[in-house]
């Protein structure tokens, strides 16, 4: 249980809207494991009020804050600084307090790279795929971007938006990273052993059954399957891979990881990954 006191550390998550966050939950075990004074608080921002939230928080001290939607990218004029990947990307979902205001940072990108390494997914250099070029799509194309990958495919309900995500990353990197395609054009996919990044809507709660592509042809071209949605915790693209026997993973971890990266650039204490079993009974307690 936390108590408030005069030397609590006090967080803030700045989106709109914020009812809906399970990022309390997480920071709390992780308060709690690390024996910090910590308390993480849901701000509903409205984007006419940014600016003024972020003068606020950092005026009242705030030893951070996460950004969610729809504030990624257009908090970043309002800062003092940004690091180098996040600005790459184009986007920040965790502010810490430097002189002057908050550095802003991107730990959806590392935090996939750590939760895929947790769950023993390698990236190969090749036969990688994205399903979807929105934001959570644009987080994981840079991270598959600085694993080296080249080659590899953005597919999309159009062809437009994976067009612009992919001349992007392309441009930023110098190399072919990706190829656009349509989603119904899967069978146009060379070969297979694909790993594929449901990065799409397309699944969430409560919509279980719906998957961004329903043909088993196209889970036959693939190997591993990486859902960035966690709720529900086994989506029905997760269960295509299943019922051909190949692995799949939910967005869990990623949700954890990048709140535990968030974490310990605020306190400056390391988080084992052992903690991790800890957040997913507690979220599940809470889902």
């Amino acid at each position: 249980m936390i108590t408030i006191d005069g030397k609590t550390k006090i967080c803030g998550l700045l989106g709109y809207p914020v009812e809906h966050t399970l990022s309390p939950v997480i920071h709390e075990v992780l308060a709690r494991h690390t024996g910090e004074n910590f308390a993480y608080i849901p701000c509903q921002t409205e984007p006419a009020h940014l600016a003024e939230a972020v003068k606020g928080a950092y005026a009242m001290s705030f030893v951070g804050c996460n950004v969610t939607v729809p504030h990624k990218s257009e908090i970043i004029p309002f800062l003092s600084s940004i690091d180098p990947l996040a600005a790459k990307v184009g986007a920040v979902n965790v502010l810490v307090p430097e002189e002057g205001g908050f550095r802003g940072y991107n730990t959806d990108l590392t935090g996939l790279g750590r939760a895929m390494r947790y769950d023993g997914v390698s990236i190969p250099k090749e036969k990688t795929l994205i399903l979807g070029a929105g934001g959570a799509s644009r987080a994981a194309a840079f991270l598959l971007a600085e694993n080296g990958v080249t080659n590899g495919y953005i597919l999309n309900r159009t062809l437009e938006s994976a067009t612009k995500l992919c001349n992007n990353i392309n441009t930023t990197y110098g190399r072919t990273v990706f190829n656009p395609l349509l989603l119904s054009e899967y069978d146009k996919l060379p070969g297979d052993g694909y790993l594929a990044v449901q990065a799409t809507s397309v699944g969430l709660f409560p919509h279980n059954e719906d998957a961004p592509i329903m043909e088993e042809a196209f889970y036959e071209k693939c190997s591993v399957g990486y859902d960035l949605i966690y709720r529900p915790f086994e989506t029905r693209f997760m269960r295509f891979f299943r019922e051909q026997g190949k692995s799949s993973f939910n967005g869990l971890r990623m949700l954890i990881f990048q709140g535990i990266e968030a974490y310990e650039k605020w306190t400056g204490k390391p988080v084992p990954d052992d903690v991790v079993p800890e957040v997913i009974e507690a979220l599940e307690k809470h889902a």
